[in-house]
């Protein structure tokens, strides 16, 4: 049913998950011409992450309404689980090519973009334990009959 624990977990990851358009995942200082500038890597200007990122908001929202298959809805937020892992490491990867950058950074620091993910791993893990729990309440049902 749409009211399960579950559910509430796969809103939060994909609300998690839209704040990413929001907020840098990482910013940084860089010296042009004398010029201290200050620059920041989000999904808004990368092509390949900002369609992971469509992927990882979609995919949750979608999975709430599966409720009807927990099968479907397992595998799918098992895929939304995957989807994260490599946005963090597609992001992940392009801050450390950062210092093959010209000009190269002076300093940065990860930002709020960089937790959300990281928060939405947390909430689809829950939700993939609330989705193996209602199987086994039904399987136990089942053998009651």
């Amino acid at each position: 049913m749409i009211q399960r624990k579950q559910s509430i977990f796969l809103f939060l990851a994909a609300l998690l998950n839209a704040g990413v358009f929001y907020f840098a995942f990482y910013k940084m200082h860089t010296v042009v011409n004398g010029v201290d500038t200050l620059g920041q890597v989000d999904v808004n200007n990368h092509y390949p992450s900002l369609l992971n990122a469509v992927v990882i908001t979609i995919l949750p929202l979608i999975t709430i309404f599966m409720f009807g298959n927990r099968k479907r809805q397992y595998a799918m937020t098992f895929v939304s689980f995957c989807g994260v892992v490599c946005f963090i490491a597609m992001m992940l990867a392009r801050v450390n090519g950062l210092g093959k950058a010209i000009p190269p950074p002076t300093s940065g620091s990860y930002w709020i973009g960089a937790v959300l993910p990281v928060m939405s791993l947390v909430f689809l893990f829950l939700a993939i334990l609330g989705i193996r729990k209602d199987d086994k309440l039904v399987k136990s049902m089942d053998r009651l009959r």
